[in-house]
Parts: C-alpha cells; structure tokens; sequence
C-alpha cells in the first residue's frame, strides 16, 4: 500500500506540544496517526545504568507550540549482540541506544468514541534478550480491519542491562530493588500511557496489556504486579498471552550472584574489589564490550531474579493455592491466550546446543535454575536416551523449550486460574494455519512455529514478514482479528458468545485448512505434569529465597 505523511500536531498540556505524522493513503484519506520514540523516563545512562527508570520530572517538557518535539521515527534500540528472525538483532551498532527508554505510539483515523479509544499496551518479545518495538507496523490492522484501538509500543532495557542482578547492584541501589529494570521500565512506560494517553484521544479507564513471546511473558509479569497494587493504582482492564506463559519461578539472588560474577570473571574485573569499584568499572565499559563478554558466558541469558517487590517471593505460591486466580476474578480482568502448533522449531535456533544430552542441560542452565533443569531432564529423559518424536538433541532441546515457555506451562496457570474461580475470563486459542507471507522467513518444513501467526495479530505487518492476501485477511478477521479487536475495546460478553468454547480444556483453533473449530485439548494432562514438576522444585527451594539479605551492605 502507498502512503505518505503529513505533520500532525498535539498539545500535551503542561508537557508542551510534539509533532508526529498523519498516514495517509490519499489527500482525503487518512489511514492512522503515528507518534515515535516519545521519552516517557529519563536516560537509564552514566551513573543510572542498572538503577530503576526515573520518572520525567514535572518541568519537563517536550516542546513548545512553535517548536513542538518531533517524533515521527523510532525509538532507540537497547544494545544487543544476538540475532533472532523478525527481531532487531545485529543491526548496525549505530542503531543501539542505552537511551531507549521511549515509546510508539498508533492511532486509529477518524472521530475517537465518547470515551476515547481503547488501548492496547504491546509489549515486543525476543526472549527479554533483543528485539524492538520498531518491529511492528501496524497501519494495516487499523485501517483494514475491524480492530479500533490506540497502540502503544515501549521500549525498554534487555539482556544485562535489562535483568542483571547481584548483592553488589543491590548495594549500590541503597533502598532501590533491583534485577528486573526491564519489567520496571515497562510498568512506568504503563503508568505514562495512563497519565498521558488521553491527549493521544485514548481512554486511560480501557488499556489492555500483552505482548508476544516473551512480551507475553512479560504481560504476565505486569498484571501480576498490577492486580496486588490498591484498586486506586491499578492500570490493566485486560491481558493477552500470545505464545508464552507465566514461566517458571525466576531465580534466586544467589543465582543471581553467580552470575555476576561469571560477568566479573569475563572482564577481568576482581572479585576481591569493593563493590564500588566493582560497580564503578561496570558502569564505565562500554556495552559493546559487555555484550562481547557475556555472549562467552555459560550463563549468556538474562532473567527476572526474585525480589519480593516486582517478583514477590510467593507469587507462584499464590498461583497454586488459586489466589491469584481470585484477584483477577475480583477485579474481573480476562485473558487471551495460547498457542501456534509447532513452536519448537524456532525455539530449536536460540543458541542451539550441541547434539548431547550433556549440552542440552548445559544450554538450559544458562536459563533456569540448575534444579529446576535437573527435573526437568529427569522428567523428559528418564533413561538419558532420545525420544523417539526427536530428530535429535537440538531437536530435543526445541522441545523441550517450547515446552516450558509455552505449552505445559501454560496449561497449569490456566488450571489455576480456573482453582481461583477465573476460568470463565480465559480465551485459549490455538494455531494451526499458516499465511503465505510466512515463507519469506521460515521455511515451510517449520510449519505452524513460534511467530509463525504474527501476521495475524498484525494483519500481515505492512512489511515482514509480508502482506496478506485479501482471501487470507477474510480468513483471519473471522478466525481471530474481529474477536481481538472486540477483546481490546472491552466488550468481553460478546467475545465469550462467539468465541464457541465451553470449559477451560477446549480452545478455539484456527485449523490448517482455514477453518475454524474448537478443539479439546489433549496435551492438557501432559502439561500439568510438568507444572507440577516444576512447582515441586519451587516448594523445595523455598527455603533459599530469603537466604541473603538484598539490602545488606558489602
């Protein structure tokens, strides 16, 4: 589709005025309005590095009436070394900004409703390891298709510089937590779309949070804060998954701690150094050099640490026991959520293992927690032999992998939602069918894999991987995009009437043929078994979540 921009202005009170773009499709047609790389924090830089996102001051300003900001591109791109399909990766270093704390921002054509537009908080993936919200475009899902509602895309810090975590950091960070700055940037991107979305025309009363892949995970993460804040501090009106769960229980600060210090070890910076100077030559090396080192680590992947104030320590614990499923019943916030078919194929390709057993519990380490991949191992392997269904150990690995971000993790947390009294607010789905465009980036023996159905949430995405047809674009709004859009606007009663399910154990399915069905779920056994693997893991550690003082002075 052509198009071409014009200047588009807004007064953001006492923020002052920024300028975007209309997109427009001819001189009378407007397709939607685009505002990008708006700041909604100060820069994580210099001393702030590994510090919580501070908020934009009172007197800040983005610009004046006669010199309004402009954001009309993207937003900075947190530095990042690995390279995954559809994920900014490693583009030009040029691109790589520890100054991202910033957000995009989309807006449907046309006279808003009486409220405002509904939004919808979209949160990227990339295994909280790379990727960018400059990823998506979707001016066609807004122009196109039924779904009216304002997007919002934050960036927000990755890798190391998103989800390092140690006693020296806590130390240094006096009263501050720390090890999940990534989650904190997005839940003050939240708060910032809250306070300031209706100059945008949105209603601040009807955000919807989700995201795909690890951005689903991290929705998760963000309605798991937001339902234990007052009712007067809570954001989230609704919450989709797509493709990926709750996870399993982060680490603890002693793992953590190791590793930091295998960090350490790789710069050559001495353990024997006080903290200060630990952290002080930390903040000094530039990130190319960090990233360099920690892709030579074991433990080369960076995750949420438990600490009991954006991770409480029992939250899996209020999971189990159904109190979490309470909270959502109470405050009556639906989710939507599943899967595509075959997601292990692409999980297979992120730092794939060499072809032994050995190798697949080394590569699941630098992960999760070493007891939680020994039964894990155990579970899947009891005899160390491959299983059949696996072509061989990197195939295994996928599996497995997809298993734990996705499929049997999934199914518990859905199981106890459903002990919280909250079943009936969970929308599964389940993709089996695959748009054409899909072949410009998977090959075809991949099938239904992971991100395989972003053009359906996307409507093809404008770009990559591709346009829809206009057969395929009927297709999806019936299957799913109608619904989406009827979720994200907030009318769940008619979500529920057609979404045709009845009972947690069926979900819709969008089949290979194009058709839609609703499919009992046979994998359901099978996924609880590993939830509660992995649950039983979690009691036994409980032991250990308070075993060091985060506070404590080095």
């Amino acid at each position: 589709m052509a198009t071409f921009r014009e200047p588009c202005l807004r007064d953001l009170d006492q923020r002052g005025f920024i300028q975007g773009a209309t997109i427009k499709k001819s001189s009378r047609e407007d397709l939607c309005h685009y505002f990008g790389g708006i700041p909604y924090a100060l820069p994580p830089l210099g001393p702030f590095r590994w510090r919580l996102p501070r908020p934009l001051p009172t007197c800040y300003r983005y610009g004046t009436r006669g010199n309004p900001g402009r954001f009309t591109g993207g937003t900075g791109v947190c530095p990042q070394s690995a390279t995954l399909m559809g994920t900014t990766g490693d583009g030009p270093s040029t691109l790589w900004d520890e100054d991202c704390l910033q957000l995009n921002i989309w807006i449907p054509a046309g006279e808003p409703p009486a409220n405002g537009w509904p939004v919808f908080f979209y949160i990227h993936g990339g295994f909280l390891q790379v990727g960018s919200p400059n990823d998506i475009n979707p001016v066609g899902l807004l122009s196109e298709s039924p779904f009216r509602a304002i997007v919002v895309a934050p960036a927000y810090r990755l890798n190391l510089f998103g989800f390092l975590g140690s006693r020296e950091l806590q130390s240094a960070a006096e009263d501050e937590p720390t090890g999940n700055f990534g989650f904190w940037d997005q839940r003050l991107a939240l708060e910032w779309t809250y306070k300031n979305i209706s100059y945008f025309s949105g209603d601040a009363s009807n955000i919807t949070v989700g995201g795909y892949s690890a951005g689903s995970h991290s929705a998760f993460k963000q309605l798991a804060y937001d339902l234990y804040q007052p009712d007067s501090k809570a954001v989230i009106r609704r919450c989709v998954m797509w493709s990926n769960g709750p996870g399993m229980e982060p680490k603890t600060l002693s793992s953590a701690q190791a590793q930091f210090d295998e960090l350490l070890e790789h710069l050559n910076i001495p353990s024997s150094l006080p903290t200060v100077d630990k952290i002080g030559k930390l903040k000094s090396i530039p990130a190319r050099q960090l990233l360099a080192a920690a892709s030579t680590m074991k433990r080369h992947q960076f995750r949420a640490t438990l600490d009991d104030v954006f991770v409480p320590f029992d939250l899996y614990a209020e999971i189990d026991s159904g109190a979490f499923g309470a909270r959502m019943r109470s405050r009556n916030v639906a989710l939507l959520m599943g899967e595509c078919r075959d997601e292990h194929f692409l999980y297979g390709t992120w730092h794939p293992p060499e072809d032994s057993l050995a190798s697949v519990v080394q590569r699941l380490r630098a992960d999760y927690p070493a007891p939680a991949v020994d039964a894990l191992v155990a579970h899947y392997y009891p005899n160390g032999r491959l299983p059949a269904e696996c072509a061989d150990w990197r195939d295994a690995f996928g599996r497995i992998y997809a298993d734990v971000q996705i499929h049997a993790l999934e199914r518990g947390f859905v199981d106890k939602l459903v002990l919280g009294g909250a079943g009936d607010l969970v929308f599964r789905y389940r993709i089996e069918w695959r748009a054409r465009c899909v072949d410009n980036i998977f090959p075809p023996e991949w099938g239904v894999t992971h991100s395989s159905d972003m053009p359906i949430w996307w409507w093809g995405n404008a770009g990559t991987p591709g346009p829809l047809g206009d057969d395929e674009k009927k297709l999806v709004e019936k299957a799913f995009v109608g619904l989406f859009g009827s979720f994200v606007q907030g009318d769940v009663a008619k979500v529920r009437e057609e979404w045709g399910t009845q009972g947690h154990k069926e979900v819709r399915r969008l089949k290979a043929d194009g058709n839609v069905d609703v499919w009992y779920d046979e994998m359901w056994e099978q996924g609880l078994e590993v939830w509660d693997v992995l649950r039983s893991v979690g009691k036994a550690e409980a032991g250990n979540k308070r075993e060091v003082d985060p506070k404590a002075k080095l």
